[in-house]
């Protein structure tokens, strides 16, 4: 795990599994308390730090597509439309990101 720290696909890799949890814990915990209790604090706080997650997954995306010279065509837009797609980012991580 502190392997994936050391390369910008190592980080990139972990924004994709930190974009996809605050997904999950947005869409399975924050929207149901904030509509069954009527409590939208988890919204508020959630829904932020997904859509940082969600820029910085973007942004990194592009930067290291640069970087590693990889072909738009074939790689950079599966990984960009990946964080489009709800969960998509565990999808890429595990069938292209792994790999690289």
């Amino acid at each position: 795990m502190m392997d994936l720290f050391k390369t910008k696909i190592g980080q990139l890799r972990i924004l994709a599994i930190l974009e996809g949890i605050s997904l999950l814990s947005l869409i399975c915990i924050a929207v149901p308390i904030k509509y069954w209790i009527g409590n939208p604090i988890f919204v508020r706080l959630m829904g932020p730090v997904h859509g940082t997650l969600f820029l910085l997954f973007l942004f990194n995306t592009l930067s290291v597509g640069v970087e590693q010279n990889w072909k738009f065509k074939e790689v950079t837009w599966k990984v960009i439309l990946a964080c489009f797609i709800p969960f998509g980012t565990f999808y890429i991580d595990k069938k292209i990101l792994s790999k690289l």
